[in-house]
């Protein structure tokens, strides 16, 4: 063992942050509500943002975009820089980086976890997608890799942007099966050590070189009614929820215990059609469709928000982008109500016919199947049903059916949920914005997310543009088009952005939000008196 005097300056620093970090710790544990449990805490298995979520605790990620100005930095990553022409990154890890079992971090790691992607063992849909942008990995020294990607990106520190596995702790075995207990009981080297049990997840903070968190224990359990969440909130069972629906967004607000906090998830409400089944196959039925929902009634219905109100948390989009992205196109208008006259003579040209107020296909009638992922209903109660309701005052028979997220991840997104002709969903994007999973033609590693496993050759060529491109310039004109593309042949009925709250004890202090990841900035975070 060294001793203080003989130590070098790495190891006197990284003792001083030890230190520092036992003696900032609370010791209390903070507690919140999620809107589920977590599926996973393996960061190749995440399906929804609650797993994205628990899993930013526990796990670093090479690279990410600060909260604070957006610029893209590392926690683990000293130095990085292009090479091969920018057909590869060199990173070099900084020092004194340790696993949660003690063990230390090293390019060999960097290496396992673009490996574990690239093997075909590994049947995760977040690897399917590195499979195209990671070639490999060399490691040159103890704390140097170099990432070879299949092509030049013009974005390449973005590619990076994967959670940091550890190889020991999985054995060296590139294979990764999500049923392994490394799900449960993961080690990472993120600010906490977490565990999921069958009622809640818990995480025990742990000092690094890096991270220093001041909270010692954080508890997540699974939300209930939202009425019952704030109720519990107020009364201290709880500190914070993640997500408040509009509707209690107020009632939060009056309260000088609590505080409500903005969370950027940037994502986007939609309505997917199942473009092969029965007449939905023909555009101009997905067209009367889009007319038909009143997507200003629908918002005041399910959300609260009442027409010509200022500060919405809500606003309609006409395409798979937010309004302040700079791959939204302007140039498509959105449909904010409904147009019921055009869409009956669309109906009418794509040969279906209305008999005593109902449409009929080939002289039967049309009944539309529609599913709704569950976990929505806390942020707009009801959709389902209103949806339903206006497109049965449309003359379509139709049936209800909320999704559970585990089946909404095992088959919706797998493509295998074709029973349904609409589903109602809600899309996030990770680290960079791309939609690709969800409308390109499903084909080996491609078009994972695409529900109902939609195919469109101008679509294909503008996410082909997209996947080419070298400037942002030539990237936000490709997406541009497949924004187009997807306004006029509607394999999607968009819907809206609706901001995100999350609802926070006022004794919680310092607790950034970071955008979609949520944790990012946990060390900050302060809970006491």
């Amino acid at each position: 063992m060294s001793h203080p005097e003989t130590a070098s300056a790495a190891q006197l620093a990284l003792f001083g942050a030890g230190l520092v970090a036992a003696l900032a710790t609370t010791g209390a544990t903070l507690s919140f509500y999620e809107e589920s449990l977590p599926s996973t805490l393996n960061p190749l298995y995440a399906q929804s943002m609650v797993d994205y979520r628990s899993q930013e605790l526990v796990f670093d990620r090479i690279f990410f975009h600060s909260p604070i100005d957006n610029q893209l930095i590392s926690r683990v990553v000293e130095k990085g820089e292009v090479a091969d022409g920018g057909k590869s990154f060199r990173l070099t890890l900084k020092a004194g980086l340790k696993w949660h079992d003690g063990k230390p971090v090293t390019s060999k790691d960097v290496c396992f976890t673009v490996a574990a992607m690239l093997d075909p063992g590994t049947t995760s849909p977040i690897a399917e997608g590195y499979r195209t942008v990671l070639a490999g990995c060399d490691t040159e020294s103890q704390l140097v890799a170099l990432v070879r990607f299949t092509k030049v990106f013009h974005n390449p520190k973005e590619r990076l942007g994967f959670a940091l596995m550890p190889s020991d702790a999985l054995g060296g075995k590139t294979a990764i099966s999500p049923d392994l207990d490394f799900s449960v009981h993961p080690v990472g080297s993120g600010p906490y050590k977490g565990s999921r049990g069958k009622r809640g997840v818990t995480f025990e903070a742990y000092a690094n070189a890096h991270h220093a968190a001041t909270i010692s224990n954080l508890s997540l359990s699974e939300g209930g009614d939202p009425i019952v969440q704030v109720t519990t909130l107020r009364n201290n069972g709880v500190q914070g929820i993640i997500a408040v629906p509009p509707p209690l967004r107020a009632d939060v607000s009056s309260s000088d215990d609590l505080q409500l906090k903005s969370y950027d998830l940037r994502s986007w409400w939609y309505v997917a059609v199942n473009t092969k089944k029965g007449a939905l196959a023909d555009k101009r039925v997905r067209k009367a469709l889009d007319l038909i929902l009143d997507r200003t009634d629908l918002r005041q219905l399910s959300i609260g928000v009442k027409p010509g109100e200022q500060n919405s948390p809500c606003e309609f989009i006409s395409g798979p982008f937010v309004q302040s992205s700079p791959f939204y196109n302007r140039a498509v208008v959105t449909h904010e109500k409904s147009d019921k006259a055009a869409a009956t003579k669309l109906l009418t040209d794509a040969g279906l016919a209305n008999v005593g107020g109902r449409w009929q296909y080939k002289g039967a009638p049309v009944t539309l199947n529609i599913g709704m992922l569950a976990p929505l209903d806390n942020e707009a109660p009801d959709l389902l049903q209103q949806i339903s309701n206006q497109i049965g005052a449309g003359g379509f028979d139709r049936q209800e059916q909320r999704v559970s997220a585990d089946d909404w991840n095992r088959r919706v997104l797998t493509g295998k949920a074709t029973e349904f002709d609409l589903l109602i969903g809600k899309w996030s994007f990770g680290v960079v914005e791309e939609v690709n999973p969800i409308f390109e033609t499903r084909a080996g590693t491609k078009g994972t997310l695409n529900v109902f496993n939609y195919s469109n050759a101008d679509a294909d060529n503008a996410i082909a543009e997209y996947n080419a491109a070298r400037t942002d310039t030539a990237a936000n004109d490709a997406y541009h088009k497949l924004h187009q593309v997807l306004a006029d042949d509607l394999p999607y009925l968009f819907l809206w952005k609706l901001d995100t709250k999350s609802a926070w004890r006022t004794e919680v202090r310092g607790n950034t939000i970071s955008p979609y990841f949520y944790w990012t900035e946990v060390d900050s975070w302060k809970y006491g008196p």
